[in-house]
């Protein structure tokens, strides 16, 4: 069962809760590194602040996921697997936009992560680019 959805702005002490998280991904579902980051890796990040807006998505007093806004106003979000498929994603984000309003919301995500594709063209999103990357060139 689902409790009322509720958006908090991410502080230190969510990052233990934050680093499990980013645990449970899939290397797919990544589109901004290669690998999961170490602890302190994790940390520097999160003290970073590496987004204009980082929320933890709550269920009643339960954290479940978390949403994030950049100054480009990309979203980025991920539920806990066992809260997926329950409405949660389409509930926060929502409330995100709702918070931050803005004329225009970009998701970069991975052309393999079906899932993502999904659900943001289920709440709108139109696909723009396709954009390709070249490292190491010899």
């Amino acid at each position: 069962m689902i409790d009322k959805i509720s958006l908090k702005n991410v502080k230190i002490s969510d990052s233990r809760f934050l680093f499990d998280l980013l645990a449970e991904r899939s290397l797919m579902a990544f589109i901004s590194h290669r690998r999961m980051p170490i602890w302190e890796e994790h940390i520097r990040f999160l003290r970073s602040k590496p987004y204009s807006k980082w929320y933890i998505i709550k269920s009643g007093t339960k954290r479940i996921g978390s949403i994030s806004l950049t100054n480009q106003n990309e979203i980025g979000i991920w539920i806990k697997k066992n809260m997926k498929g329950k409405g949660v994603g389409t509930i926060a984000l929502k409330l995100l936009i709702k918070k931050n309003p803005n004329l225009r919301y970009l998701a970069n995500i991975n052309p393999q992560n079906k899932e993502s594709k999904r659900f943001f063209k289920k709440n709108g999103f139109k696909l723009i680019q396709y954009t390709y990357e070249l490292t190491n060139p010899k």
